[in-house]
């Protein structure tokens, strides 16, 4: 089982640098951070740009695997997008993992003024952003017209490092987003079903009817389902998943029995309690097994 860390961006660089550092260090297999332009009480604390921070995490590790989990249409646009992965992969020399998913509500949805979308219009728009950042990165310069998006004559040269483009993680739940996984997604991320402290039971219910979904979006799209990395991404709530180390190796074991072959959880915020997560302790052991 293959295990990743999601490290908030909420610290000033010095301090991030030693996240980052560290979870190389540590041996994980991949870092993520948020694609958000901030995030719920820390919205007057740090919290730095996506894009920046992460060509700063390029060029100051050397094996880590990162991304973004999750870029999403809320407030990106394929064609700088695709320009700054292109980037980002060169500067990293081939180590980056563009993650993305529909958006949902909040800030991040309304901080360019424009009206709500409903879920079957962020869906189409999901789809189009996918199919346009697919696009853009496989043909350095390409076009592209949709009813939410368009790109004329956009440039990405040299192209990616990682060829034919970088590897899409794609966040998934609905019929619409897990075929757009399907069609093009070297992996496919859950967080289990909508809602906030869901159970055990309920979280694995959940996620069982998406992985039938997903393997008859797979069927639809003419692919097989085994070759779509199952990715699960353990909830700051989900407590039952991660509070001591039996938990955590209950849970990578129901998970790893659906064909998943990565778990993600985040790095610890003893500081802040009002942020649930792993403890350090659990945590600590967790990362003493990965080397």
């Amino acid at each position: 089982m293959r295990v990743g860390v999601v490290i908030l961006p909420d610290a000033r660089w010095p301090a991030a640098s030693d996240r980052w550092r560290e979870a190389e260090a540590r041996g994980f297999t991949t870092a993520w951070t948020y694609d958000h332009l901030s995030w719920r009480s820390l919205r007057e604390g740090p919290w730095l740009g996506t894009v920046p921070l992460l060509a700063a995490v390029a060029a100051s590790t050397s094996t880590l695997r990162f991304g973004t989990l999750v870029a999403s249409p809320n407030f990106r646009h394929p064609a700088p997008l695709a320009k700054d992965v292109m980037t980002l992969d060169e500067i990293s020399g081939g180590r980056l993992d563009l993650g993305v998913g529909a958006g949902g509500g909040g800030y991040d949805s309304t901080v360019l003024g424009l009206p709500p979308l409903t879920p079957a219009q962020r869906a189409a728009r999901f789809e189009e952003f996918v199919d346009a950042l697919d696009l853009l990165l496989r043909e350095p310069a390409s076009s592209y017209s949709g009813e939410y998006f368009t790109a004329v004559d956009s440039r990405t040269y040299p192209g990616c490092t990682q060829r034919p483009r970088v590897p899409f993680t794609v966040a998934a739940s609905g019929p619409k987003s897990l075929r757009v996984a399907a069609r093009h997604g070297a992996a496919w991320v859950t967080v289990g079903g909508v809602g906030s402290h869901p159970s055990s039971e309920e979280w694995f219910d959940a996620v069982t009817r998406q992985v039938a979904a997903l393997a008859s979006a797979c069927e639809t799209e003419g692919r097989d389902p085994a070759t779509l990395r199952r990715v699960a991404l353990v909830n700051l709530e989900a407590d039952w998943a991660q509070g001591s180390i039996g938990a955590w190796d209950d849970f990578c074991g129901r998970v790893e029995e659906l064909g998943f072959g990565d778990v993600v959880l985040h790095w610890p915020r003893p500081e802040d309690p009002s942020w649930p997560g792993p403890p350090p302790r659990v945590f600590d052991e967790i990362c003493s097994r990965l080397r």
